[in-house]
């Protein structure tokens, strides 16, 4: 279970659950869950033109997720974020099903761009998904303090001169590269399971933000780890282990919110 393919799986699932984690946190933080579900549902479509003109996905992934973050943040006015947020998915979901549907690899492709395939990670998507997770984690400790200000605190932030505008565009660009690193392992469905349940368990434990956020990394990383034990031993998807696991902690985190 730790030999050759399989190494690549525990490394590149560790990499996403560490950046899910770190991400997830502060969609959660900043009530941007619509956003967090939008955007890995949407890259799909870069994924699917990749694939077809037979070119990495991770490169049409990252023009994708990219773009519908920029337009997201770039025409989302605070009243009208989830229209844009909206109109922005259905957009790149119509694309995805275009490119799909002229692909050669229907079924095949659909299935391992919406579910991943953590199983099967190659040696070449091993480098690629190191890098955009290096990327996006030093992004987020890079601006860690206001994006805690306008996550926490919007109005003083802007009294402050730190824009909530800027730094919303800028979460959701992070967003973006977390998600082009992810969605090859966990997939564009999962990807969202993975990113909110363990933030969202995590805040249900604690409100002090470092804490939290390292709870929450610990939550993904043990969530992906249990379901790659789980899904290797009895050939269930990956993904319901991953569903179910997402769900279960955050109802432990809740349990202990009440008894608190």
């Amino acid at each position: 279970m730790f030999s050759g393919l399989m190494l690549n799986t525990w490394i590149t699932a560790s990499i996403v659950a560490v950046i899910a984690g770190m991400t997830g946190f502060f969609a959660v933080l900043r009530g941007s869950t619509f956003a967090a579900h939008a955007i890995p549902n949407g890259a799909f479509a870069g994924a699917a033109g990749a694939s077809l003109i037979g070119i990495n996905v991770i490169w049409g992934l990252a023009v994708f997720a990219v773009g519908g973050a920029l337009g997201i943040g770039a025409l989302g006015r605070k009243a009208r974020h989830d229209v844009v947020t909206a109109l922005a998915l259905v957009l790149m979901l119509g694309l995805g099903a275009l490119f799909v549907s002229v692909s050669t690899e229907y079924a095949e492709e659909t299935y391992s761009l919406l579910f991943g395939e953590v199983f099967g990670v190659s040696t070449s998507e091993v480098l690629p998904i190191v890098g955009l997770g290096l990327v996006s984690a030093a992004a987020i400790a890079l601006a860690f303090r206001p994006l805690m200000l306008t996550s926490a605190l919007p109005e003083v932030a802007d009294a402050q001169g730190v824009s909530t505008r800027k730094m919303e565009l800028y979460f959701l660009v992070v967003m973006a590269l977390a998600t082009s690193m992810t969605i090859p392992v966990v997939g564009a469905l999962l990807m969202f399971s993975l990113m909110i349940g363990p933030a969202a368990a995590a805040r249900s434990v604690t409100a002090r933000p470092g804490v939290a956020m390292a709870l929450s990394v610990a939550i993904a990383l043990a969530t992906v780890w249990l379901s790659i034990t789980l899904s290797y031993r009895t050939n269930w998807p990956l993904g319901f282990f991953v569903g179910v696991g997402g769900a279960v902690f955050y109802l432990i985190g809740q349990a202990a919110r009440m008894r608190a």
